[in-house]
């Protein structure tokens, strides 16, 4: 396949990746509140759509072959809302918005994180999104455990509003007691918890907190991790220093509205499976459809 590009439409953010000859020439993510604005409206955002119109029309200069992909929130739609959504994009495109099952996504995802690295050792892939969360065990290479949650930041950012402003009003231990009594009990453990299904590496890089290198194993897409305890330290300042100067130096300014209810759910699930190393990444369910496409 000459050029493609994958589109994910999620619940709060939407990715592009466009390829030609095998090599990525375009990416972006684009934060459209999906999922929020719909638990609101009790229907799609008519703004929402329009943004989702103009993330399409982006990838179709680049290419016809456009693959778009919907997650989570669109997994939930009524037969006739998605059919009205798969009308405005098939009227303006040709193309057809492709409803993936959580298990796929999750094992798209997961695989992109696992599949060619050289670890030994035990791992859980966290796959964190804004309507669900899901954690897939892999050892030697082989998936050995799933567990799926159904919420995600929208979920926590709704209750604990203040999240999203420059300074919370509510604590890390708050926070954390709530999600607690969500995920409950976690019988697996893992020393390496991988963070993927969004740009986690955005979130440091723009928090400016420093990374260690990846020392465990060679992967281009993950290059850095974290301590256990740098995971606290970290997580912790999340709450209490300001998100204005950090979310207003970058050109998406919405994507961090949900920045620390995720950086809490992360921070108790890596207590929760004991995890010693956790690497940040960026890597999505993109990865595994990419091997998929290619291999037609």
């Amino acid at each position: 396949m000459k050029d493609f590009a994958i589109i994910e439409v999620g619940s709060t953010n939407t990715k592009t990746h466009v390829y030609r000859d095998n090599s990525l020439v375009y990416e972006n993510t684009t934060t459209i509140k999906f999922k929020k604005h719909y638990l609101e409206e009790n229907k799609l955002n008519i703004d929402d759509l329009d943004l989702l119109m103009s993330v399409i029309k982006k990838a179709y200069d680049y290419t016809k072959n456009v693959n778009i992909y919907g997650c989570s929130i669109f997994r939930s739609l009524k037969e006739k809302e998605l059919n009205e959504v798969n009308n405005l994009i098939f009227n303006k495109f040709n193309i057809k918005l492709q409803v993936v099952s959580q298990e796929d996504e999750a094992l798209y995802t997961a695989l992109g994180c696992y599949g060619n690295i050289d670890y030994n050792g035990k791992i859980c892939v966290f796959i964190g999104g804004g309507g669900s969360i899901e954690l897939i065990f892999v050892e030697n290479k082989e998936v050995i455990n799933k567990i799926y949650f159904d919420f995600g930041v929208v979920k926590i950012t709704s209750k604990f509003e203040s999240l999203k402003e420059d300074i919370a009003h509510c604590t890390f231990e708050e926070v954390y007691k709530y999600i607690d009594s969500l995920v409950g009990e976690i019988k697996e453990s893992a020393e390496l918890l991988i963070l993927a299904g969004g740009d986690h590496l955005f979130w440091y890089e723009s928090a400016k907190y420093k990374l260690l290198q990846n020392s465990l194993y060679d992967a281009k897409e993950q290059p850095y991790m974290l301590t256990s305890e740098m995971c606290d330290e970290y997580d912790r300042k999340t709450i209490s220093r300001s998100l204005d100067e950090i979310r207003y130096n970058t050109t998406n300014s919405a994507w961090f509205d949900d920045v620390r209810s995720m950086k809490v759910i992360t921070n108790l699930i890596s207590h929760k499976i004991n995890a010693k190393y956790t690497i940040p990444t960026k890597i999505g369910m993109e990865q595994g459809i990419k091997n998929k496409l290619t291999q037609k």
